[in-house]
């Protein structure tokens, strides 16, 4: 038999030799999709499926390089925030046992003792005063890290006599180094300025700026006496070879810790650590994660639609395939490898592009973090490789594979071979195996189900209601075109090809709204994510804080507040009390799993009482009664920790004295209001029987020397100014809310391209049909209304149903994970609508523009082919 030559045909993503004789052998299946993957990508075939993956892998890895550094370098600086390896923290002198238990491990040990008190000036210096952190060490200080000194020296602990003081003393009080600094009742020289303090956390925390001097030093100031709340720490740390030793006296002290023998005294440990960067950066966090998991599922959304339209135009080829005798099995690798090549190509272009954004992120909190984090593993790159391979792999390939079942018969008869409805039912799979990898992969449980659950709901919502409204659409045109003779031709047209193509307007009602449900969500959630942050600390928030009034100056410290032009402030008795038992049963931190609830219970309560509830507080449980002698109201945050509700009954001990009340009522605190709140308040005007001192909070007027005023009228109180930190809150909220910002921005390129899959889908039925209806003499202008029409109306509806579940959606992750109040706008679907209408109508002039320019006789001609 002589050889037979077939020709050779080219056609998108397909270029192949059919000509063979006896002798010759087709290419390898390995030649066949390198050569796939080339046209395809020189002829911009998957374009948008590489533009897809590699933005969700950009946001995933950028997120994902940010926070392996900050948990690498926390790990790196765990022993210098904690100042050793361990750390016994108790508001009591260390107990001796636990530090013999220190000497028998052999390990270095050295004691702190800190509290607030005023600094001053020498009198020939202005005699200023300020209040300040007090710090006594020992001369082992620091056992992990050094101080840094603003001139460049690494030191310990200071010499007798001499001080280490942050910046803001000296300016505070016009002081120098080599001055004289007034310290109860003992005089310091200033030998130095703090730069980095290893063992005192986020800096933005500390209510007053560090005082720190030798600890023998500290008995001559007489500034410790029988009731000087001051706060102890012991710092034990493990030479070489003493790792062991460590481990021992971790596990005694923290065995005798819990069977409460010591009451007040916790250990913190390398495993523990310090929490309060990973606090500060919580919340952002949460947002960060969320969005990266909405570009990952809209990616999926983007992949799933552009990979379908990917396989419809390459029905044609398949069949010419299948007729040259290519096997279904090598047509299903070819595309498999050729999607695997390009999964591949695009995650690594996202993972380039998240390492270069994470940059952005350092840059951005460098208020937050040290910039000398260090480098981040290889775990966020292979994470991001996994998804990317996932998405294109689990949500491209399915339609594609189809084409290997495309029968021959397609090459004569194009009705025959088209893509199944069954690939809708293997993307829904594949979007609940997301989800499940997206809630695996989110820090916050609850933020990754509802997030998951919430799009998988929301896409079965939209489905359904698009389907409805094709219904009701196709009742609808019939009337309209027997009833409506003078109605607009486009409009009729429109409405007619939306009820025709029930399928494909399902399809781009549901992802168009997808992408903008995504969208929706991150711009109400920042919206009122960024407001709450910014209330946290409004203009008006007071900035002094004045605590031990002394009942007697109650009447000369309030009219001094007067005379200053003070007429707004809060005022509030304030009583110390330990909680002991809990309905008649005593209190202990063993009873209690979560590490907070223990060290409320070991603490000692700011207790107050007053006739009329705080007007900043909200009533969420009970009833506040005036003057009930038995009540109690106590915070819900508390109530929920403890384990407490109404009825229960709780025992202080107030300076000895036992002190009973039944819990009455329930307030909702906010504690980032710079208001004056308490856990629990006495819902009585007086209790003279107990021992109390006042608290203040009032803004202090400019131009106004209150401070000083206040300090010499009232020299034993203290005086907190937290003008410093609020400005410094407000420098860390708007370097977070720019991070924000800046990944959001990866969500709406990743939604902008849903958009144009959701329309692009469409684009080879509708050249077939626009060029058949110019064949039967509409004009261009005609079709051109037709198309705007049906992609305003499919976008006004994608876009309101987007609007509403958004709302729905975000009023959840507001309450539930971000614990923001969250207001309704009813002008959400409206605006929602509008918005999906206009990014449609500019989605469909993107990918649709060429499908009025092409000639008639091209698609009459592909007709009568086929």
């Amino acid at each position: 038999m002589g050889a037979i030559w077939l020709g050779q045909r080219q056609g998108p993503g397909l270029s192949y030799s059919a000509g063979m004789s006896s002798s010759a052998k087709p290419p390898s299946i390995l030649v066949l999709a390198w050569r796939q993957t080339l046209r395809d990508l020189r002829a911009g075939e998957l374009r948008l499926l590489v533009l897809a993956v590699a933005l969700a892998v950009a946001a995933l890895c950028a997120v994902g390089f940010l926070s392996d550094r900050l948990d690498q370098g926390l790990r790196r600086d765990a022993a210098q925030l904690l100042g050793g390896d361990a750390v016994l923290a108790s508001d009591q002198p260390t107990p001796q046992a636990l530090r013999q238990l220190a000497d028998q491990a052999g390990l270095s040990q050295v004691g702190t003792v800190s509290f607030p008190s005023m600094a001053r000036a020498p009198e020939d210096k202005g005699g200023a005063s300020r209040l300040v952190a007090v710090k006594a060490v020992g001369e082992a200080y620091p056992l992990r890290g050094r101080l840094l000194l603003e001139d460049g020296r690494k030191v310990g602990a200071p010499a007798p006599g001499e001080v280490w003081l942050d910046a803001g003393v000296l300016s505070a009080l016009g002081l120098g180094e080599g001055d004289s600094l007034l310290l109860g009742e003992r005089s310091l020289r200033i030998a130095g300025v703090i730069r980095t303090e290893p063992d005192r956390g986020a800096g933005f925390l500390a209510f007053a700026p560090r005082v720190m001097l030798a600890e023998s030093d500290l008995a001559a100031t007489g500034l410790v006496q029988p009731a000087s709340r001051l706060s102890y720490r012991w710092a034990v740390a493990a030479g070489p070879g003493q790792e062991a030793g460590l481990q021992a006296f971790l596990r005694q002290a923290r065995a005798q810790i819990e069977s409460g023998a010591f009451r007040g005294v916790r250990l913190e440990s390398l495993e523990s650590g310090r929490p309060e960067m990973r606090q500060t950066l919580d919340r952002a966090a949460k947002f960060l994660n969320l969005v990266a998991m909405l570009s990952s599922l809209l990616a999926a959304v983007a992949v799933a639609l552009a990979a379908r339209d990917f396989a419809a135009r390459h029905l044609d080829d398949c069949a010419m395939l299948r007729v040259l005798g290519q096997s279904q099995r090598r047509i299903a690798w070819s595309y498999g490898l050729e999607f695997g090549a390009v999964g591949l190509l695009a995650s690594l272009i996202g993972v380039g592009l998240g390492w270069a954004v994470h940059h952005g992120f350092v840059s951005l909190l460098s208020g937050l973090i040290a910039v000398d984090l260090p480098a981040p593993s290889l775990w966020p790159a292979a994470l991001g490789l996994g998804l990317g391979l996932s998405l294109l792999l689990g949500f491209g390939l399915p339609p594609v594979l189809q084409l290997a079942s495309v029968p021959a018969l397609r090459v004569i008869r194009r009705d025959v071979g088209a893509l199944k409805l069954g690939s809708l039912a293997v993307l829904l799979a594949g979007l609940m195996g997301f989800a499940a990898i997206l809630v695996a992969l989110s820090s916050d449980l609850t933020l990754g189900l509802i997030a998951a659950l919430g799009f998988a709901l929301a896409l079965g919502v939209f489905a359904l209601l698009a389907y409805l409204a094709v219904l009701l659409l196709r009742r609808v045109v019939p009337l309209s075109v027997a009833g409506s003779v003078g109605a607009p031709r486009w409009l009729l047209l429109a409405t007619r090809q939306v009820a025709a193509r029930p399928v494909f307007a399902v399809v781009q009602v549901a992802s168009l709204a997808v992408g903008l449900l995504a969208l929706t969500l991150l711009v109400l959630l920042r919206t009122d994510l960024i407001s709450s942050w910014r209330a946290a600390s409004p203009a008006d928030a007071p900035n002094r804080f004045v605590i031990n009034i002394q009942p007697d100056q109650t009447k000369g410290f309030q009219a001094a507040l007067a005379e200053a032009g003070v007429e707004r402030y809060d005022w509030y008795p304030m009583i110390r009390g330990r909680l002991v038992a809990i309905n008649g049963q005593s209190v202990s931190p063993q009873q209690f799993e979560q590490a907070r609830a223990q060290r409320l219970v070991e603490r000692e309560f700011n207790l107050s009482h007053g006739a009329d509830m705080p007007r900043h507080n909200q009533l969420v449980g009970g009833r506040w009664t005036v003057d009930e002698a038995d009540g109690l109201s106590v915070e819900e945050g508390l109530a929920k920790e403890l384990g407490l509700k109404l009825g229960d009954r709780l025992r202080f001990d107030i300076a000895g004295q036992m002190v009973e009340g039944r819990i009455s009522s329930l307030r909702k605190v906010d504690w980032s209001s710079m208001r004056v709140n308490f856990f629990v308040l006495f819902p009585v005007a007086q209790m003279p029987e107990l021992p109390a001192t006042y608290i203040s909070a009032y803004r202090s007027p400019a131009g106004v020397e209150l401070d000083k005023r206040l300090g010499r009228e009232f020299p034993n109180v203290t005086n907190v100014d937290v003008s410093a930190q609020i400005e410094q809150v407000q420098l860390v909220l708007n370097q977070v809310i720019q991070a924000v910002q800046y990944l959001f921005a990866f969500t709406l390129a990743t939604g902008v391209v849903v958009l144009l899959s959701a329309v692009s889908s469409t684009r080879e039925a509708r050249t077939r049909e626009f060029g058949l209806m110019r064949a039967l003499g509409a004009g261009r202008g005609l079709l051109a209304q037709v198309q705007r029409a049906e992609l305003l109306g499919v976008g006004l509806l994608a876009g309101f149903l987007a609007g509403a579940v958004g709302l729905l959606i975000s009023s959840v992750l507001a309450r539930q994970v971000f614990e923001f109040e969250w207001q309704a706008s009813l002008w959400v679907p409206l605006l929602s609508a509008l918005a999906g209408a206009v990014l449609a109508q500019a989605a469909g002039w993107w990918s649709l523009r060429a499908v009025l320019e092409r000639p008639v006789v091209a698609t009459l001609r592909e007709a009568d082919n086929n």
